[in-house]
């Protein structure tokens, strides 16, 4: 079955407005991303990605995650924060700036998508309780200035396409601005 990614994307700027709205009144600058986090795996991906050959392992289910990787103060590492689905022992992971495809935004600073992990050599398993099996990064700027990135994942393999990555890369812009806006750079350096 072919996804109608019009729809979608009718749907994700129907909702781009409210979700905004609601972001602007948060509390600062992880529950401002947060309204984004939580609200991206409810739209985006393939329900129906776990019914195809390969999608799922023995043992798996299907789950999603997504949150923020922002840059550290210093530049040397990206610093989860909003997470959604994500356990809790991995609030505020921080990983080097370069592991693995996270690394890769940073040092690219383009959008990615890996629809199936299992066929990428170089995925590496960031999340500690599974390995996600389709993976979505796109980066959030301060003018010319990479300040982090906006992601989702699933465990199934196949559940993001490209159509996907277009919902997510349109929200990065509206995430980046919520958090500068809130004041998110001075915030983060206070979990240095």
């Amino acid at each position: 079955m072919t996804r109608d990614f019009e729809r979608l994307q009718a749907e994700a700027l129907r909702l781009m407005g409210s979700l905004g709205e609601a972001a602007c009144k948060a509390s600062g600058p992880e529950a401002a991303l947060r309204v984004i986090t939580s609200f991206l795996p409810t739209l985006l991906g393939d329900r129906d990605a776990t019914s195809k050959p390969g999608a799922l392992k023995p043992g798996e289910r299907q789950f999603f995650v997504s949150g923020n990787f922002m840059v550290s103060p210093d530049g040397r590492e990206n610093w989860l924060i909003a997470e959604t689905g994500f356990p809790p022992e991995q609030h505020r992971l921080r990983i080097a700036i370069d592991l693995a495809h996270p690394g890769w935004v940073v040092a690219n600073r383009r959008r990615l998508i890996i629809a199936n992990t299992d066929t990428n050599t170089e995925f590496k398993q960031i999340l500690k309780t599974a390995r996600m099996g389709s993976a979505m990064f796109a980066p959030m700027f301060r003018g010319e200035r990479l300040i982090g990135q906006l992601i989702c994942a699933a465990q199934a393999r196949d559940t993001f396409a490209e159509g996907d990555l277009d919902i997510l890369a349109a929200f990065a812009p509206l995430a980046a601005s919520l958090y500068v806006a809130h004041g998110g750079e001075a915030w983060l350096r206070t979990l240095a």
